[in-house]
């Protein structure tokens, strides 16, 4: 592995770089020339690029793009997006350049970067690698270990993610997740969570459950201290077994969110957790359903190399 330093230099002097753009995202199909524009323009220098039309087929982009050896891969889309792009990259020596064309853009906002395409393509071009956490989901029976940067929900956001009109998102943006949830909300179900961390057990009944690698959940901050580069997964309920307590506890996460901290409650933070749900629930990760519970989340500590501004604290 080369250091961040030369890997960045690297980068600035017109390495070998490639393009995967989700062109399904909210803004990837009309962006996708000007952001190759932009990118061209900052002398990225591009051995692939990849116009993504078909999601389906992300992973065997992603494959074929790494066969080129880059040293940037930059990648354009929303959370899936980058969930499948954080799968392929991690504990790689290349660095991932966000370009960030989704809905609520979570990582990107925990890693400080603009939300206007220029800003983001400057940032790629003239800011400085990083090494940030991700997180790893193990389940009991024998399926593959799976990796996520910044969300892993489940309970009513499962069933919200799954059920999201599709034009919706398009005209109202991330605002499309709680008009879907408030509709939703009557006909849900509290479930019971027991979670282990370093030995101790907590049990709590609630309608959502929330662990994050990142620091943000539907474009909001959930605290001001959370980072994706922190060690640390923050784990949170939204409210009680009542309805209204999770109407109120969201309300106080989008409006008090910036200004809470994540060493007091309803947050518990670790390494490591394991989780158990009565009945077993699936999970929303970075936007992809995954079986869910049982299961262990495992922080993974600076597991992925990313390009951010030359100011971002990077531990």
């Amino acid at each position: 592995m080369r250091s961040k330093a030369e890997l960045g230099a690297s980068i600035r002097g017109g390495g070998r770089a490639v393009l995967v753009v989700n062109s399904r995202s909210r803004r990837g199909r009309r962006e996708y020339a000007e952001a190759l524009r932009l990118l061209i323009a900052a002398r990225i220098g591009f051995v692939g690029l990849y116009p993504v039309t078909d999601p389906e087929r992300l992973p065997e982009i992603f494959a074929e793009a790494l066969e080129l050896d880059p040293d940037l891969v930059v990648v354009g889309g929303g959370d899936g997006t980058l969930k499948e792009a954080v799968r392929h990259l991690a504990h790689r020596d290349i660095a991932l350049g966000l370009l960030p064309l989704g809905t609520t853009n979570n990582f990107a906002r925990g890693l400080q970067l603009p939300l206007r395409l220029s800003g983001a393509v400057e940032v790629i071009a003239r800011g400085k690698v990083a090494d940030v956490d991700l997180a790893e989901i193990v389940r009991d029976d024998d399926s593959e270990p799976e990796i996520f940067a910044n969300m892993l929900s489940m309970g009513l956001s499962v069933k919200v993610a799954e059920n999201v009109p599709h034009l919706l998102k398009r005209y109202v943006g991330r605002a499309a997740y709680p008009l879907t949830a408030i509709a939703r909300l009557a006909r849900d179900r509290a479930f019971t969570a027991t979670l282990t961390v370093d030995g101790e057990v907590h049990t709590l009944k609630t309608h959502q459950l929330n662990i994050a690698n990142g620091s943000h959940h539907s474009g909001r901050p959930i605290a001001r201290d959370a980072s994706p580069d922190d060690r640390l997964l923050a784990v949170y309920p939204l409210g009680g077994a009542g309805r209204v307590k999770l109407l109120s506890a969201t309300a106080r996460h989008v409006l008090t969110g910036a200004f809470r901290t994540i060493t007091e409650p309803p947050f518990v933070t670790a390494g490591k957790v394991g989780i158990v749900t009565d009945p077993p629930m699936a999970a929303d990760v970075d936007g992809e359903l995954h079986p869910g519970t049982p299961m262990t989340v495992t922080l993974l500590p600076n597991a992925l190399r990313v390009m951010v501004k030359q100011d971002f604290p990077d531990t």
